[in-house]
């Protein structure tokens, strides 16, 4: 499979200008973000009337896929002047839009609701997409970046320590497709160790060290040309990183600490209205989904790269990889199915 991005340099290393229509184009990631509350309110408000309901779910799912397909067309060339890095890290951002926007309505909720949480989240990414605009579009040569070997090997050994952990907690909401009692049982088997409180507090603190390692990557990458596969690790990359905060941020202080609510399936599933028939659950769907499939996908990025670098041969580890995005989603989608009431059972 080819992933390699089209450049728009010279093949020299020199950016070309940007012409005005892409440069508008570059801002169609925060607009589609501005516009990703609405569709979700169009789902909910589409009642039963499923055929038609699915369309505004459907262009709510498509909002950060559009991100990462302008992310994607961007990430093959060398940004070439502030404009053009700054629009680039818009489309990394916008991906990470259904996180992002669940972690406003908890920020709104500690405020005290001083505004709408719509006119707060235009009013946001209006102001990401003006300062975009704002940058210089004077052409400039690349900018040298340091070596982040160090970096990038501390990542993955963390990723190794932690792996144990999301592979429980993915496999735990696995078991939820045989109903609420099962998934109950297999969380009491493990939160009895990972509840105890040293290892919450070492597993929280080597979960935040992760993302800050993975946010300097992040931040480091968005500024040089890269392939498609490496372009995919750091997309799914910066929605994990927002997911996980949110979703730290949702157990540990919202739910637990302020709310003193039981993080278990009722919780996980927005019960008792469920998250396809509550205004407010259904952010959930798109924020979970895509998290769980940007959890694997990013670990199957990692897996590539550990590869190539033992001497694997290319196209077989590029074979493994697209298979493993295809796990990735068959798992989101399993997870996400049972979240929304579909069971397995044995008759």
């Amino acid at each position: 499979m080819d992933m390699q991005l089209r450049s728009s340099d010279d093949g020299l290393g020199t950016p070309a200008p940007v012409p005005a229509a892409r440069q508008a184009v570059a801002l169609a990631p925060a607009l589609a973000a501005m516009a990703y509350p609405f569709w979700l309110r169009a789902f909910h408000a589409s009642g039963p009337q499923w055929p038609l309901a699915a369309l505004p779910l459907l262009a709510a799912f498509a909002m950060p896929l559009l991100a990462a397909l302008l992310w994607l067309r961007a990430a093959g060339a060398v940004p070439g002047s502030a404009f053009e890095l700054r629009t680039r890290r818009l489309a990394l951002m916008s991906v990470a839009a259904p996180p992002l926007f669940v972690f406003c309505a908890f920020l709104l909720s500690v405020l005290g609701r001083p505004v709408a949480e719509p006119l707060a989240w235009v009013v946001a990414w209006l102001t990401a997409g003006l300062w975009a605009w704002a940058g210089s579009r004077r052409v400039e040569p690349p900018a040298a970046q340091p070596a982040d070997a160090t970096a990038r090997v501390a990542h993955g050994l963390l990723a190794a320590m932690l792996l144990a952990f999301v592979a429980f907690h993915l496999a735990n909401h696995l078991f939820g497709l045989l109903g609420p009692q099962a998934h109950a049982a297999v969380m009491k088997v493990g939160r009895g160790v990972y509840r105890l409180p040293a290892v919450e507090a070492m597993l929280v603190a080597l979960l935040l060290l992760q993302l800050s390692l993975g946010s300097r990557l992040a931040w480091r990458w968005s500024r040089q040309r890269m392939d498609g596969y490496r372009a995919v690790q750091v997309a799914t990359g910066v929605y994990l990183g927002f997911f996980l905060l949110t979703h730290m941020n949702s157990a540990l202080v919202s739910a637990r600490a302020l709310q003193g609510i039981a993080t278990d399936w009722a919780w996980a599933s927005g019960a008792p209205q469920g998250l396809l028939l509550d205004a407010w659950n259904i952010r959930l769907l798109p924020h979970y989904a895509l998290g769980v499939f940007c959890v694997l996908a990013h670990l199957c990025c990692g897996l590539r790269s550990v590869l190539l670098a033992h001497g694997r041969p290319p196209a077989g580890v590029n074979r493994v990889w697209l298979a493993g995005l295809a796990v990735s989603a068959s798992v989101s989608v399993a997870i996400v199915a049972g979240l929304c009431g579909l069971r397995i059972t044995g008759n």
